[in-house]
């Protein structure tokens, strides 16, 4: 697949304000990432009263997370695809109906087990959200504001996931534990009824007779990425036995999907996508920098807690900086790409992020808070410089029948890295300490620990500088090469 690179600027026809209609449309697709975002993070402020109530152990109820998160990192890829088939409007509609009677069920479950089972149906609508949200952006927008669109939809993500602690807390505190998935019910009604009413419809080459859903392949697909999730989350970054037989069963679980992706007529993900190098530049380089940012968040709290003494008031309104900052520079972001085009804010952000690495691997061990808040604006306001313009770049010129099976890769890589990035982050922290358990660890072996982990960290944010610039590279040779064989045909 032959992609365009994009340019900096648009006609002016495109460039002119966004219609009613389209802010509509928009506010409908910003609450649709907000409520996926919302679905993962509100839960976990929970699990101390889930399992008191419950009376269960915290192996069993942080299943209703695990269940959440794997149905989202196992269908993302297939509802995509299924849009592209049977037309996204409808199944976006769909997706946030389940959601919302899923959010209902949630809340009015009896047992834990059936909480875990509404839990798990309320990751399938996610998974459709998040999917077809960001392949509507090129049926909806203008093509000169596709990064403002993509800046708002990644401000909308950050504000649901700053936003799940606090609002689960005084929840919790005023109304009881079903309130944590209730208040999703009337959010997603006000979501469905501007979706219904507000985005196009539904393409008629989209449900063509001759594309057909993979059904084997999103199958292999799916149990290939849950063998992945329960690798990474199972054992709470020690590795056992069992974390490496599903890392093999995950290995295998690859291989098994490209053959069979290789003799279907119409496959879930044609490989031949892969030969994109900018495409896969793209996924790749998300996938590294969501680890990175998963890793603020999971090293952070031992950090703030075991070096710099903080209590945990405190650490919450220090780990709340991340997320304000990402919400205040989500559009900001999305209006560089429009000016400057996709390529160069990638660069720029990737450069932020590495830059804010080290100085987290520096900087809190000298200067305490201040050493860790200013790197951390620093590398979130990188991390919305990089997500609006890969979104964008990843998303232009997709074809129609495409885009969401690519938009559904493009949030798996994202997810990929976020998992990995709790576990494998989180065991070279926990190593890099020295101490049997990190939530004793002294000061000084905490301190240590930062420096290795945000070090490994700016040198995964390097690798991803280094892929985005051959990516670069390699589709410009690509075109060059093309433009010469076309001339020496004529």
């Amino acid at each position: 697949m032959k992609r365009r690179i994009a340019a900096p600027t648009e006609p002016a026809a495109e460039c002119s304000e966004l219609t009613r209609s389209v802010r509509w449309s928009l506010a409908g697709l910003s609450l649709t990432m907000l409520l996926s975002a919302l679905g993962t993070s509100i839960a976990n402020v929970g699990l101390p009263t889930l399992a008191r109530v419950f009376e269960a152990p915290f192996q069993d109820v942080q299943w209703v997370v695990l269940a959440y998160l794997l149905a989202i990192t196992a269908l993302i890829v297939g509802v995509g695809r299924l849009g592209d088939i049977v037309g996204r409007r409808r199944l976006l509609l769909g997706g946030i109906a389940v959601f919302t009677l899923a959010s209902g069920l949630s809340g009015l479950a009896p047992t834990l087990w059936l909480l875990v089972a509404a839990r798990a149906a309320q990751g399938l609508g996610a998974a459709v959200m998040m999917a077809l949200t960001m392949a509507f952006v090129a049926e909806t927008v203008p093509k000169a504001r596709t990064g403002s669109a993509m800046g708002l939809l990644g401000t909308m993500s950050a504000i649901g996931t700053a936003l799940g602690p606090p609002l689960g807390g005084a929840l919790i505190a005023g109304f009881g534990w079903s309130a944590l998935f209730l208040v999703n019910v009337p959010l997603g009604i006000l979501t469905y009824v501007l979706a219904h009413r507000h985005l196009p419809a539904d393409r008629k080459a989209a449900t063509r007779a001759d594309a057909r859903f993979d059904v084997f392949g999103t199958l292999v697909l799916a149990s290939t990425l849950v063998a992945y999730a329960l690798a990474m989350t199972i054992g709470r970054g020690h590795f056992g036995p069992l974390n490496v037989v599903l890392l093999l069963a995950a290995a295998l679980g690859v291989g098994a999907f490209a053959m069979v992706e290789t003799k279907v007529a119409s496959p879930l993900i044609r490989l031949t996508t892969f030969r994109d190098p900018a495409l896969s530049a793209n996924l790749i380089t998300n996938g590294l920098v969501s680890t990175v940012m998963m890793t603020t968040l999971v090293v952070g709290p031992f950090y703030l807690t075991r070096a710099l003494g903080l209590d945990a008031a405190v650490i919450g309104l220090v780990m709340s900086v991340g997320p304000v900052v990402a919400a205040i520079s989500g559009v900001p972001a999305g209006r560089f790409v429009d000016r400057f085009g996709a390529r160069p804010v990638i660069l720029a952000g990737l450069t932020a992020i590495a830059t804010g690495a080290v100085g987290l691997s520096t900087l809190p061990a000298t200067l305490g808070i201040p050493g860790y808040l200013a790197p951390i604006v620093i590398v979130t306001a990188g991390y919305a410089l990089f997500q609006a313009a890969n979104n964008t770049a990843v998303m232009a010129d997709v074809p129609p029948d495409r885009r969401g099976v690519i938009s559904g890769m493009l949030n798996l890589s994202r997810n990929l890295g976020l998992v990995t990035g709790a576990s494998v982050m989180g065991a070279v922290f926990s190593l890099a300490s020295a101490a049997s358990d990190i939530s004793t660890a002294p000061p000084e072996a905490a301190a240590t620990a930062m420096r290795v982990t945000f070090a490994v960290a700016a040198g995964l944010i390097l690798l991803a500088i280094v892929i985005a610039v051959a990516g670069r590279a390699l589709t410009v040779r690509s075109a060059s090469t093309d433009d010469g064989l076309r001339n020496r045909t004529r």
